[in-house]
């Protein structure tokens, strides 16, 4: 095989799938990785999953559309890595699951959605196959100029410049920077995909092109320190870039927002509702930010921050994690992971889900109208909670 050659690596699939621990959270009371509770079946568990690339490797079974569907039903969620009971090969999961789809990509063997995810990126620079020229269109009337040494590049990334959803989570977060005097600007139509669905995905040649290119534009801009709006793309630009030689200060919009409320630079109105909050994976589990979220609806007057039963490092993943969101291999059913989120939400007695990613806001939104729950639950950025606040 090219890419599942480390020999400790094939040694932790030879151990990893007998165990079984990483389906579920902590409690055990419930399965936490999101595939084996839609599909039901332990080959969609991540020790199934490894089970399933032993015998691959040991050319057991073959290469198959079948095989292909079961690896790439993973959401990247790292739920598996931090339930693993064993230290010493938990942080090898994820690279092995990345490994082997990487595999299949260089063989040529993988599912339609994610090989026309892949020809798209290519192409368009993005998934939606809209032209660069509307790249930027999200932010006319917000006050953002183009990046032009300002202190902060927004990096807004593919769903906030293209997706309805995205694009007024974009807005709502970079009129609130503006008004609260941060120095930054933006790309428009110069900014292209971070990559970090495609390295996930395991097209390694496509990644490193986007990356190498980003870097190349950032360091000729002059950008020191970038604020982003997905979490997907704060991952990819803190972990991966810097061994591409780009290495910027990489925060995420709502650490920025927790230090300018607690600086009293952003007024903060009365709004009398109860909140709930999701953790999107690659802000909590993949980089241990749980705090700036949730101490920023903390510091809204009126508003009662409930958890759900599963939060902060168990939270159980909206399902739009490792390209899914584009690729839709989990499907919508009713044990779909946006679908049991938010009856988990609903349990809480919230009136809103609060949520600080773009793919998360819209996975939630279609998984409240596929339980016919409008008008019980709303899902909204966190911003756009300080905005009707403030309208209230």
């Amino acid at each position: 095989m090219t890419y599942v050659h480390n020999i400790e690596h094939q040694e932790i699939v030879h151990r990893c799938f007998r165990c079984g621990y990483c389906k579920f959270p902590e409690d055990y009371v419930d399965f936490n990785c999101p595939s084996y509770k839609a599909f039901g079946w332990d080959t969609y568990s991540p020790g199934g999953r490894m089970w399933l690339i032993r015998a691959w490797l040991n050319d057991e079974i073959k290469t198959s559309p079948h095989f292909a569907e079961i690896l790439y039903s993973c959401v990247a969620c790292d739920n598996c890595k931090n339930q693993c009971v064993f230290p010493k090969f938990r942080d090898f999961l994820p690279d092995i699951f990345r490994e082997t789809k990487a595999e299949l990509v260089n063989e040529g063997r993988i599912p339609p959605a994610v090989r026309d995810y892949f020809k798209a990126v290519a192409t368009n620079g993005n998934p939606y196959k809209l032209p660069q020229s509307e790249r930027g269109k999200w932010a006319e009337g917000t006050g953002l100029q183009k990046f032009s040494n300002q202190e902060y590049l927004f990096y807004v990334g593919c769903v906030g410049s293209y997706d309805e959803v995205g694009q007024k989570m974009a807005r709502s977060v970079g009129s609130l920077l503006v008004k609260a005097g941060v120095s930054l600007g933006i790309m428009g139509s110069e900014e292209t995909c971070d990559g970090n669905e495609v390295k996930i995905l395991g097209e390694m040649g496509l990644f490193t092109q986007l990356a190498n290119d980003n870097i190349k534009k950032f360091k000729a801009k002059g950008v020191k320190k970038i604020i982003t709006l997905d979490p997907h793309a704060l991952n990819v630009f803190k972990k991966d870039y810097p061994e591409l030689g780009g290495s910027f200060k990489v925060f995420h919009y709502t650490e920025i927002l927790d230090r300018l409320i607690k600086e009293k630079k952003i007024a903060l109105a009365n709004y009398p509702v109860k909140v709930t909050y999701h953790d999107p994976c690659y802000l909590g589990r993949h980089n241990q930010i749980y705090g700036p979220p949730r101490e920023i609806l903390k510091a809204i007057p009126g508003v009662e921050l409930v958890e759900m039963r599963r939060n902060s490092l168990n939270a159980f993943c909206c399902g739009g994690g490792g390209g899914n969101f584009f690729t839709d291999i989990l499907g919508t059913g009713e044990d779909s992971a946006g679908r049991v989120r938010v009856r988990e939400a609903l349990e809480t007695g919230a009136n809103i889900i609060a949520v600080t990613c773009p793919s998360c806001a819209k996975m939630l939104i279609d998984a409240v109208k596929m339980e016919e729950l409008d008008g019980k639950l709303d899902v909204l950025g966190i911003v756009e909670i300080i905005e009707r606040a403030q309208k209230n």
